[in-house]
């Protein structure tokens, strides 16, 4: 197989999609040939730096050169995250990558999320050596607190829970429907949180801390970009960034600690397992990502994996938020499920919610729908081969894969084709990594469990 003038290779393609252009896979067979070192510093807040090395081909090879650099720049814009970008070496191309993230440029919803999040205008910087910024890493500690009375609140897109947790045990727990995606108005999300910290401060003598699972981006505990908020006004902007602080206030003077759900799902897996170097991966309504590192800490990253780059196929399927093509969100969630649906003769009533979409395929799978089956199977195998992607930035030695695309048949098939085909093609990674569902004990711990365990008191 070739692209850009790249010969690649793969063994197990995605049953129902055999044009799919792993980027991992081609990147690897990219770098074979590649000699021009350049490398990237991403700034977030506070004057922290991540730095990352790489290498391009030489000039004749320009289209894959490009391709190649912007796609890794934009993997590290949605793992790492940051309000300026610096390249050092092989100035030519770069200077081509700065062009695409301009002011109405094609990476222009990049630039303008990264703003929203930081406040301050996106920059792509190229300098020289002597001017190349200095790594500025510091993780942090999160989590794993689990004594006194405590609120966990986990909202998501289409249901919010909560659970009342005493010295560690949920003595409460409740799951509301609930749709913020749809209000314009934040008052509405403001009093669905409200709703639930009431609720669970009832079944407790005291409240003396509150922990928030959310989808999101944070500082603090401000939600500077969440797609529960997509439709609220810019206007109002600053009662979206208050929204949890405020809701907390109505429970009393108490410490609360907002985190992305990505990294709670991430810590729920290191307290049920013991263990570090955990990455979680949610697949509902998107792709939600987190990491805890080895140590138990978090890297202060996005991980905002759903925008980041997976397919290189031209034709691949496109992203109706950012408006880019062959992105997480599209082979990590119920997009993913419903969009395959056809390729079987799945013919789904468009009447139907896309969480009702996706239950009506799962229950063909549950049946033995033949077809169903292979729509799971064929997301397992684009989680095989992305894997060894996530891996080349992450140091992995668990994958815990969660969301409701993953429940029932459809999870086991999921994760038994995933751990096939990186165990034929990846056994080095297969060595080091597992990759599962959650556990028992998990499960028990939950996601509202580890939200609650969030504050320190």
């Amino acid at each position: 197989m070739n692209y850009l003038g790249i010969s690649y290779d793969y063994k197990n393609k995605p049953l129902l999609d055999e044009s799919f252009i792993p980027f991992g896979v081609w990147a690897r067979a990219y770098l074979k040939g590649a000699e021009r070192p350049f490398k990237v510093a991403l700034e977030r807040e506070k004057g922290r730096v991540s730095v990352f090395h790489s290498r391009l081909r030489g000039e004749e090879y320009a289209e894959a050169n490009l391709r190649y650099m912007e796609r890794y720049v934009k993997f590290l814009l949605w793992s790492v995250g940051g309000w300026k970008v610096t390249i050092c070496g092989c100035e030519e191309t770069a200077e081509k990558l700065k062009e695409l993230y301009r002011v109405g440029g094609e990476r222009d919803f990049d630039a303008k999320f990264e703003f929203d999040i930081f406040e301050r205008p996106f920059e792509l910087v190229i300098c020289e050596e002597q001017d190349f910024p200095r790594a500025n890493e510091q993780a942090k500690s999160i989590g794993g607190h689990l004594e006194g009375c405590r609120i966990g609140f986990d909202a998501g897109g289409s249901d919010r829970k909560v659970s009342a947790v005493i010295d560690g045990v949920s003595v409460y727990s409740e799951e509301v429907v609930w749709f913020p995606k749809q209000s314009s108005d934040p008052t509405y999300q403001y009093n669905g949180i409200v709703e639930a910290f009431k609720t669970a401060a009832s079944k407790m003598p005291r409240v003396d801390a509150i922990g928030v699972s959310s989808a999101g981006t944070f500082v603090g505990n401000a939600p500077m970009v969440s797609s529960l908020f997509i439709k609220v006004p810019r206007e109002r902007r600053e009662e979206v960034k208050t929204v949890y602080d405020r809701a907390a206030k109505e429970i009393g003077d108490v410490p609360i600690v907002v985190a992305n759900d990505g990294d709670v799902t991430a810590l729920a897996g290191a307290m049920s397992l013991g263990s570090g170097a955990v990455m979680g991966i949610a697949m509902g309504t998107s792709e939600a990502a987190g990491y805890v590192t080895p140590d138990g800490k978090i890297l202060g990253w996005f991980n905002e994996l759903a925008f980041a780059p997976v397919d290189l196929q031209p034709d691949a399927p496109q992203d109706e938020w950012s408006t880019d093509f062959g992105v997480g969100c599209k082979y990590f969630s119920q997009d993913a499920v419903i969009r395959l649906a056809p390729r079987v003769g799945i013919e789904l009533d468009p009447d139907l919610s896309l969480a009702d979409k996706l239950k009506a395929v799962q229950k063909l799978a549950e049946e033995g729908h033949e077809g169903a089956r292979k729509i799971f199977v064929t997301i397992g195998a684009y989680l095989g081969h992305t894997l060894s992607l996530y891996a080349s930035f992450y140091d992995l030695r668990y994958l815990l894969v969660l969301g409701r695309v993953a429940s029932g048949v459809g999870g086991d098939l999921l994760i038994e084709e995933c751990n096939r085909i990186v165990k034929d093609e990846y056994p080095a990674l297969a060595a080091r990594v597992t990759v599962m569902l959650p556990d028992e004990k998990a499960r028990r711990v939950g996601q509202s469990i580890a939200a609650a365990s969030l504050p320190e008191i």
